[in-house]
């Protein structure tokens, strides 16, 4: 599976940035994907997921109600969006989108190349 993320730049407190990733594979199924972000120093912590249908998604408490995760199917890609709303310098980092285990929200597959959000105070 190859994951491109794009989308990514410099917003000020408050705006609004959508974010998309480009999922194609041959052996590309019906999966759940996902975001997860990554500031240096630390670990790469999970954003949102939503299963293959759509019909199932989750987040993560620090961005409940300001973000929305929606994705777009076609045979063997997918496109997987993040709307982020009420944005805060702390959602400042590096965004990957993976294929995810939505019963234990971790990803499993290669990471894609992420895409640089900076939110300015």
């Amino acid at each position: 599976v190859q994951l491109q993320a794009s989308g990514g730049g410099l917003v000020q407190t408050g705006g609004s940035l959508r974010l998309s990733c480009a999922a194609s594979g041959r052996t590309f199924g019906r999966h759940t994907m996902g975001w997860f972000r990554q500031v240096p120093g630390k670990e790469r912590d999970f954003v949102a997921a939503i299963s293959w249908s759509g019909g199932i998604t989750n987040y993560a408490d620090s961005v409940k109600g300001r973000f929305s995760i929606s994705r777009d199917n076609a045979e063997n890609t997918a496109t997987v969006y993040l709307q982020m709303n009420s944005l805060k310098p702390e959602d400042t980092a590096v965004y990957y989108c993976a294929t995810v285990r939505m019963s234990t929200l971790t990803p499993f597959g290669s990471w894609g190349q992420g895409t640089q959000l900076t939110v300015s105070s």
